[in-house]
């Protein structure tokens, strides 16, 4: 992440601002540029988005979303993919899902860039978990490895093929392996 040149706003300021590309996020009075996504990131988040939706969107049970913006606990993140459970998705007054989500979601996954503090990151995923996020994932794609955070528990790390990959309740039809996710960066 980017620190935006130094300015200390309210998260009510900061969300009155224009959208950045990519996102800025809200963090401690402070704004953050995420950088820009690449090529294997890229290709992970919309591979995986697919794969979750496919599996949990037909029976109404979550649904995944790339890059919303959830603000939530004092800030405003944009985690890579935010999967919320269908009950929780705010909807507008016609029904449709709404522009503003103002809670943590149920499950959390970022996908390290090269050049991104992994501190950061993690940073974010531990402020879902404070608001009742199920779970968090940070995907290394360069290293190959998973890192798992349960709430209230030690981090789980995962770097073997064939390790299958915990997810929340919300979604235990679906099951991934390290392998998958690997798979799912080839062309």
């Amino acid at each position: 992440m980017v620190q935006v040149p130094e300015m200390m706003l309210t998260l009510q300021e900061f969300l009155m601002l224009p959208e950045t590309k990519p996102a800025s996020e809200y963090i401690d009075g402070r704004v953050f540029q995420k950088p820009m996504p690449q090529g294997k990131h890229s290709t992970l988040q919309g591979e995986l988005v697919t794969v979750i939706n496919s599996i949990v969107k037909p029976k109404r049970i979550a649904r995944a979303f790339p890059e919303l913006r959830c603000t939530f606990g004092g800030r405003s993140i944009v985690p890579d993919i935010a999967v919320f459970a269908w009950e929780r998705i705010p909807l507008d007054e016609r029904g449709y899902v709404a522009n503003s989500f103002e809670l943590a979601p149920d499950w959390t996954i970022e996908i390290l860039s090269p050049k991104q503090s992994q501190n950061q990151v993690t940073r974010n995923i531990l402020h879902c978990l404070k608001h009742d996020c199920q779970l968090g994932w940070l995907i290394d794609p360069e290293d190959e490895s998973v890192v798992i955070y349960p709430p209230k528990q030690q981090p789980e790390f995962f770097d073997q093929q064939n390790a299958i990959l915990p997810v929340p309740n919300l979604v235990a039809d679906l099951q991934l392996t390290l392998g998958d996710l690997i798979e799912l960066m080839k062309g």
